[in-house]
């Protein structure tokens, strides 16, 4: 019984996988993790998740927004919330200050794991903070976020602190008077604790204005963390930005 509780409290956090970049200037959600290595198994398998998202941005004072975000992780079940306050400090730096909250059904649980063990829920609180430099090559645009997180996790547990390092290309491209941007990101997870490096994702998408201050994002994401299914993301994203 030990062992299976220290594989769901390491398997539930960070079942949200939403890892969305929005139009420059706009900083990309603060997504949730998935899971850390674990004994249990060699995560040979997939998961296939369709999932949903929607941003809401409200410019607080010049150089401030405040970001409430609602995620969805079909297959899943997984819902999550999520408020950002983004301060663009220089020209190419932001810092962006988060609190998120999910929950994950023991039927979420059981679908990630290698054998299916789990009839409890999980829940998870997150503080994080990252900062984010972004900068031009020609119309080439380039992202790198570090990011801290602290991990508050229900008994048994201890609280635990994540990094995750992420690297984001986009590309502005011209379409029937409209500016599609394709864009393309890595990122890494380190866990403290003896985890270490556990868990990497690539993802691709594209961000399509519908109308004035709304945008649509769909897109691909792949992730692998150790002993753990791996994960196939198709992501469908709202952004809406509310008037200064």
């Amino acid at each position: 019984m030990k062992g299976i509780t220290r594989f769901a409290l390491r398997l539930a956090p960070g079942l949200l996988a939403m890892s969305m970049v929005l139009p420059r200037g706009m900083c990309g959600a603060q997504e949730v993790g998935t899971p850390v290595s674990t004994p249990a198994g060699d995560g040979s398998s997939s998961v296939f998740a369709p999932s949903g998202w929607l941003e809401v941005i409200t410019p607080i004072q010049d150089r401030i927004d405040l970001k409430v975000f609602g995620f969805y992780i079909g297959e899943l079940d997984v819902p999550t919330a999520q408020v950002d306050v983004t301060v663009r400090a220089t020209k190419f730096l932001s810092i962006t200050p988060s609190y998120m909250y999910y929950s994950v059904p023991a039927s979420g649980l059981n679908k990630l794991a290698p054998r299916p063990v789990f009839k409890d829920s999980y829940h998870e609180n997150q503080f994080r903070i990252d900062g984010t430099l972004t900068f031009s090559i020609g119309k080439l645009e380039l992202a790198n976020r570090n990011m801290y997180v602290r991990r508050f996790r229900p008994a048994p547990a201890d609280d635990m602190n994540r990094y995750r390092g992420r690297i984001w290309a986009g590309y502005p491209v011209a379409v029937m008077g409209n500016v599609w941007k394709p864009f393309a990101f890595y990122e890494a997870f380190y866990d403290a604790g003896g985890a270490g490096w556990n868990k990497d994702r690539l993802s691709g998408g594209v961000t399509l204005p519908l109308v004035k201050n709304v945008w649509f994002q769909p897109s691909y994401m792949f992730e692998k963390s150790d002993g753990l299914k791996d994960v196939n993301y198709l992501l469908f994203g709202l952004v809406i930005r509310a008037k200064p």
